[in-house]
């Protein structure tokens, strides 16, 4: 047994900023970081646009990021945690500045960038890397704190409560965290972590569905195995699709077009170069992401198409070049000159609204556990998040989350008499599987089905039979569970079948349209 005074499960911007918070406050707590791929690999590594916080008070303000947040979310936001988190933005800016991220500057100002959804330039940012700039200043810094160590290709089963305690009564409504089972990928052995603290940063599932801007590594673990643990889990409906990522005939991880393109004056075009978006919204190429994709989505079930362009050719090509980089790159990768040519996109799974219920320290229904960033339903978006509000999030909960650990540190109201009784992960009379092929064809068969009938257009016909096929899928993937080995692609899938399950079901739940929630029988 491995035992540590916090666990945090995940190396995005949440996880490390929440750990490196509570190194400096309390040089003396031992703070071990797991995460299943490479230490740098996460949501937050591949964040293009940048961070939406109010830095120039001379044209902008709270109350104007407040209300452009409240409308993004269609009124579904907390106000209160919108509040905070507006505010306290600019302070959580400036450490990440103290902790070296770098952003772009010119005559000793910030250049600031505006996105879908903004009424003022407010977005501060790294070229188009600015989600991979934070990451690395962020782990350089947890790479001076002695008091924290990272663990990588290591892979959280599920959370260790009372549940495995034996002889223990499960109360549903005071359940405990005691830590984790996690699967050391390179020496093929299950390890049971103990901590008195628990941080869930896991990001987000979009691999529930065929195409998405996600890494691979965003499988919805931590949603899953804390709504597995009985954790209170909200607003799964609400998933965000990105209006603009390159079209590719391969299913996976598309390369996003950030929406700063079309801040900086891009326009979308039907393939043979008319104009719809003044159809849709009067905000045009500048409305919210769920009005742009749904816009999107309806324009190619009208044409048949496969994907509309986004017309970067009256740009100004230095200006392009220069904020743009690796975009450029990757179009004349792919062969399209962007100031010839119209770069093909399509909307793809992006960002999830929902997720483990937290209060504004980051606290979970369950003791002991908290949780930050994507995989949190905080209050922060509402329906629909506005764009590069994510990491802010991340900063400000992940500060609360931290202070608050520390202050449960200090009180050390700890009662681990049960932790001598949890056993080790038993594997007796489990088999390991000869071949992959039947995940494989399983969770290519979950991800055409959320893609076929719970998408950026839903109706009850579609929703009733995905649940019908759903309940098909877990069956065989939990006969699967129940007599192998576990490996991180079967605990994957058996996450991903959790998280199609909360989709589908709060999708059901729904009586009217809101932000990223579109069912067309309730219009």
């Amino acid at each position: 047994m491995i035992k540590a005074d916090v666990l945090v499960i995940g190396s995005g911007i949440s996880g490390l900023s929440y750990a490196i918070k509570i190194s400096e406050r309390m040089p003396e707590a031992k703070i071990i970081i797991v995460t299943k791929a490479d230490e740098d690999e996460s949501n937050t590594k591949y964040a293009q646009g940048g961070l939406a916080v109010v830095t120039d008070f001379d044209k902008d303000n709270f109350q104007k990021h407040i209300d452009d947040t409240m409308r993004a979310g269609d009124g579904e936001n907390n106000l209160e945690v919108v509040k905070m988190v507006v505010r306290e933005g600019p302070e959580r800016f400036k450490e990440l500045v103290d902790w070296g991220t770098n952003f772009d500057q010119k005559d000793g100002h910030l250049m600031l960038g505006r996105e879908g959804g903004h009424t003022e330039n407010r977005i501060v940012h790294h070229k188009d890397i600015t989600g991979a700039e934070i990451e690395r200043a962020l782990l350089a810094t947890v790479n001076k704190s002695p008091n924290i160590e990272i663990m990588a290709h290591h892979y959280v089963i599920d959370l260790i409560t009372q549940h495995h305690v034996p002889n223990k009564i499960f109360d549903l409504e005071k359940i405990d965290c005691y830590g984790a089972y996690v699967l050391d990928e390179k020496n093929k052995e299950i390890k049971k972590i103990t901590a008195k603290i628990t941080l869930v940063a896991t990001g987000g599932a979009g691999h529930v569905y065929k195409n998405t801007t996600n890494p691979i590594i965003a499988t919805g673990d931590g949603i899953a195995f804390v709504h597995r643990a009985r954790g209170k889990i909200s607003n799964m409906q609400y998933y965000q699709f990105h209006p603009t990522a390159l079209f590719s005939k391969r299913d996976g991880m598309l390369f996003l077009i950030s929406e700063a393109v079309r801040g900086d004056g891009a326009k979308l075009r039907t393939k043979d170069g008319a104009k719809f978006m003044h159809k849709y919204d009067e905000r045009e190429e500048l409305a919210s992401r769920d009005i742009v994709a749904r816009a999107i989505d309806n324009e190619l079930k009208i044409s048949g198409d496969d994907y509309v362009g986004l017309d970067c050719r009256e740009m100004n090509q230095e200006r392009f070049i220069e904020h743009f980089p690796n975009i450029y790159q990757k179009c004349l990768d792919e062969g399209i000159d962007p100031f010839t040519q119209l770069i093909p996109i399509v909307p793809a799974c992006h960002y999830l609204m929902g997720g483990i219920d937290i209060d504004m320290d980051g606290q979970s229904s369950i003791k002991n556990l908290f949780a930050v960033g994507e995989c949190t339903n905080s209050g922060l978006h509402g329906a629909n998040r506005l764009a590069s509000n994510s990491l802010l999030e991340g900063l400000v909960f992940g500060h609360n989350a931290a202070l608050k650990t520390v202050e449960l540190l200090k009180i050390n109201d700890f009662n681990f008499e049960d932790l001598k009784a949890i056993p080790q992960w038993d594997e007796e009379g489990m088999k390991m599987m000869d071949e992959m092929v039947m995940i494989s064809y399983l969770r290519r068969q979950l991800q055409e089905m959320m893609s076929d009938l719970v998408s950026i257009v839903r109706s009850n016909d579609r929703l009733a039979l995905a649940k019908r096929k759903q309940q098909e899928i877990f069956e065989a993937v939990n006969e699967l569970y129940n007599y192998s080995i576990l490996s991180p692609k079967l605990s994957e899938l058996r996450n991903l079948t959790n998280i199609s399950y909360l989709i589908i079901k709060h999708s059901l739940m729904m009586k009217e349209n809101k932000g990223a929630f579109y069912n067309k029988d309730l219009v």
